[in-house]
């Protein structure tokens, strides 16, 4: 993996929440080349269990939206409830303009698509930890 010579290390933990293996995986060798620690979690329920016990720690969210049992839109909603300044990236093989669609107005910080490529997943966090976020 390569990254652009010019882009600051990641810092602090990302909690990574996507149902599928491969997918969590890829993403989390990415992130923690990138200087992350990761915290990853397999669906919405897994994810809201993590984020209410390490909310003072995570510093992003890459939210998956379509999961079993809790799907991420609901999960986003209830972090948000916990935590309202957190940057959430909400991910998917949708869409982009249906996601967008579908939370506008609800605070959401970026969308990536899958499947993720590295340039693409820095460049993402790059921009949602930069963005001022609302309490």
């Amino acid at each position: 993996m390569t990254t652009s010579a010019d882009s600051p290390r990641g810092e602090g933990t990302v909690l990574l929440v996507d149902d599928e293996p491969v997918v969590r995986t890829v993403a989390q060798r990415m992130l923690e080349h990138l200087g992350f620690e990761v915290r990853v979690a397999t669906d919405g329920r897994e994810a809201l269990d993590v984020f209410r016990e390490h909310a003072d720690s995570i510093r992003l969210v890459i939210l998956d939206l379509a999961m079993p049992e809790i799907g991420g839109e609901e999960a986003f909603t209830e972090m948000r409830r916990i935590r309202s300044d957190v940057p959430v990236i909400m991910s998917s093989g949708y869409d982009e303009q249906e996601v967008s669609t579908a939370l506008a107005g609800k605070g959401l910080t970026a969308f990536i698509q899958k499947p993720y490529r590295l340039a693409a997943l820095q460049e993402s966090v790059r921009a949602a930890l930069e963005e001022p976020q609302s309490d």
